[in-house]
Parts: structure tokens; C-alpha cells; sequence
């Protein structure tokens, strides 16, 4: 009880600091960057204050717009997820409803994941999502 106590208050102030820092727990890998994104296992993951709609539309454009080759979609009223390949990385996009206007977006990149990739992916979400 206590590690559990520990590790959320470890996380909160992670949270709050805004600082980029990573913790191993039970062999998950967790780290925040700037406050705004998440990564954990490999996968960059952010909350964009949009519809799950607006969002996927930015995504399949997103991955039209970097060139993806043997593009997978698959879309569910809730969740969807676009698996490709983009300059020779295989690339999965999970896109997830949370709640009205609010919806969340994990990118996967590599075989191990690519922090760097993910964030420009999600850059290049963020930037379509603008312009709607």
C-alpha cells in the first residue's frame, strides 16, 4: 500500500512540475514530458479537447500527409486504431473517445518505440486538428 501511495504522489508531482522524468514500475516504463504528453511502454499519448470525429479525421490525414505506405484502418464508435509504415517504421495510431470534446490519442513508433517520431506525429496531429 505504501509503494502505491509513494508512486502516486511521485506521479502528481511529475504531473505538476512539468518536467520530463521516467519511473520504472513493475517493468512499465513511465515518463511526462512538459506535462502535456505521456509516454509509457513506448507509446506517446495525449489528450486532445476535440471530438473523437475531428480527431481520427486528423489522424487519416496526418498519415496521408507523411507518406504512409500499407496503411490499416480500423474504427469502432469509440476507439480506432491506423497501423502503417512511414520511411521504413512501422507506425500504430490508437485513437480513443474519453469523454465530450476530449478525446485520446496514443502513437506507437519502431519496434520499441520512438519518442521523437511519436512527437512529431502528434505535432502533425495537433496541427490538423487546428485547422478544421
Amino acid at each position: 500500500m505504501t509503494k502505491k501511495i509513494l508512486f502516486a504522489l511521485v506521479l502528481t508531482s511529475l504531473f505538476l512540475a512539468g518536467c520530463s522524468a521516467a519511473i520504472n514500475v513493475r517493468g512499465k516504463i513511465a515518463s511526462v514530458s512538459s506535462g502535456k504528453f505521456l509516454y509509457e511502454d513506448g507509446n506517446l499519448i495525449s489528450e486532445y479537447s476535440a471530438d473523437i470525429d475531428s480527431v481520427w479525421k486528423s489522424c487519416e490525414k496526418t498519415v496521408t500527409d507523411l507518406n504512409a505506405i500499407n496503411v490499416q484502418k480500423k474504427r469502432t464508435i469509440s476507439t480506432g486504431t491506423i497501423n502503417g509504415v512511414i520511411q521504413d517504421e512501422k507506425i500504430r495510431i490508437i485513437v480513443q473517445y474519453m469523454g465530450k470534446d476530449l478525446t485520446s490519442v496514443s502513437v506507437f513508433v519502431g519496434v520499441a518505440g520512438n519518442k521523437m517520431a511519436s512527437r512529431l506525429i502528434h505535432d502533425k496531429i495537433a496541427q490538423n486538428i487546428a485547422n478544421k
